[in-house]
């Protein structure tokens, strides 16, 4: 498994899920939540300027991505 990128923004992350099929949903305060339809899965991302290790891995996992998965998104 390779090192999450770091820096990342919410709208980089975000940009980088609806390459693989998630739409935006909707946006309550400072998240914004995706939605894909097969598989079904939902994925809540806050909208700050740098998003933390760990917020990255959970959206990773619940997203079904691999780390090399997700950098050949960005």
């Amino acid at each position: 498994m390779g090192r999450l990128p770091r820096g990342l923004s919410g709208q980089q992350v975000r940009q980088a899920l609806e390459r693989v099929g998630f739409e935006f949903s909707r946006q309550k305060g400072s998240h914004m939540i995706l939605n894909r339809m097969d598989p079904r899965a939902r994925v809540v991302i806050p909208d700050h300027r740098e998003i933390r290790i760990g917020t990255l891995q959970q959206i990773l996992r619940d997203a079904g991505l691999s780390v090399e998965d997700f950098e050949k998104l960005l």
